[in-house]
């Protein structure tokens, strides 16, 4: 069998070709730019080399183009590019593409998860919402400084500055208004404040170039709304074949109808490229990791794993233990003396991982216990204790 090994850049990639029967003969070379034209001359290239299976090394998103072209032809493989270091002061182009194969054949390698192409487009477009929404919020910031230049207090007396109050009284600014009672009888009934508290708030000084200002900023504002709405059209469209699986993730506590889309973007819908839930967690960074020497471990410190599914299940985990009389609010608890607060939310989302891999992969619904003893507890127990709790029950 033949493997092509590839080093990709910006501008050229460097594919080596060996026969892995016959590791001995000198490996063919190639050079190639990354053009359209040239990766089809590449993949004639290695159509015609009989090459099966292929392995490339990128650090930044070049590999894209390459994999899109050869995917159809070839198995792949994507190889982290820190596992395919050479000795310090002998790096060379065509030397690291047949290191990789070489390392590829002696299962050396740190090969990077690529799903497939239906789901590369749901965490495309679920990524880009995550970014419009931390665009928003940082839009919030600059609104709220530019209200302070203009020494309007709105955010102190208002809990949602973007809220339905809070942008009438910004479109009102916006468009020239600068009566402070006026403003303030475009608050809603459901403002925690009374009325002399916003006219306090809104008496300030407004120049005409922080009108304008803020009127750029409000449309900015508009315009990332109208995307977010559109993105989040498209993904409901792109995951109806899997509504069942979103609403199973969406009964679990902590856990919506957005954060599901989230997970089943970034693992799949049934999870099967993760045979079990022990290889799920570390791949996602929630478990603990070992740093052994002499038999010690001196670090248990998590693995960096899946940056856009640990934020998912760490605010899954704060929403999680604070829902009254759920199970996880249990766990928290029992584990926060211990622990403390963060290595206790931790634990969470490493148990909200793990139920997200049973929930997709055996196609289960999650039924809440509420504070329940798990069975394999109730075996920790003292028996003096469970005599207890029994004679106590039956009072």
């Amino acid at each position: 069998m033949k493997v092509a090994g590839i080093d990709v850049h910006k501008k050229v990639l460097m594919a080596v070709v060996v026969d892995a029967s016959r590791p001995e003969e000198k490996p063919a070379r190639r050079r190639f730019a990354t053009m359209p034209s040239e990766l089809h001359r590449l993949l004639t290239w290695l159509q015609e080399q009989e090459v099966e299976e292929a392995v490339m090394e990128s650090t930044a998103q070049y590999w894209r183009s390459v994999w899109l072209e050869l995917e159809p032809h070839m198995r792949l493989q994507l190889a982290q590019a820190f596992s395919n270091r050479a000795p310090r002061g002998r790096k060379h182009d065509f030397k690291d593409a047949e290191r990789l194969v070489r390392r590829l054949i002696a299962d050396e390698l740190i090969l990077s998860f690529v799903p497939s192409g239906e789901q590369r487009i749901w965490c495309s477009m679920t990524r880009m919402k995550l970014q419009l929404t931390r665009d928003r919020v940082r839009l919030q910031n600059q609104i709220e400084c530019l209200l302070e230049e203009m020494r309007i207090k709105l955010s102190i007396v208002v809990s949602n500055l973007l809220g339905a109050s809070g942008l009438r009284i910004l479109h009102a600014l916006a468009n020239g208004e600068t009566d402070p009672q006026k403003l303030a009888q475009l608050g809603g009934e459901r403002l925690q404040c009374t009325e002399e508290q916003l006219v306090d708030a809104l008496t300030g000084r407004a120049q005409p170039v922080h009108r304008e200002m803020l009127a750029l900023q409000l449309q900015r504002l508009q315009l990332i709304d109208q995307q977010m709405e559109r993105l989040n059209r498209m993904i409901a469209a792109a995951m109806k074949p899997q509504q069942d699986a979103v609403i199973r993730l969406a009964e679990v506590p902590g856990l919506g109808v957005d954060s599901a889309q989230q997970i089943i973007a970034e693992v799949g819908a049934q999870a099967s490229t993760f045979a079990s839930a022990a290889e799920l967690t570390p791949w996602v960074g929630t478990c603990p990791g070992k740093e052994e020497s002499a038999e010690q471990n001196h670090s248990s410190r998590s693995a960096k794993g899946n940056k856009y599914l640990r934020r998912v299940l760490n605010q899954a985990a704060h929403a999680a233990v604070a829902k009254k009389g759920s199970h996880f609010q249990a766990v928290f608890r029992r584990l926060l003396p211990r622990l403390g607060y963060q290595s206790a939310i931790w634990a969470v989302a490493h148990r909200l991982s793990r139920l997200v891999w049973k929930i997709l992969h055996d196609g289960v619904r999650f039924i809440e216990r509420g504070a329940e003893v798990a069975p394999r507890e109730k075996r920790n127990v003292p028996r003096c204790w469970r005599e207890h709790f029994a004679s106590s029950a039956m009072r």
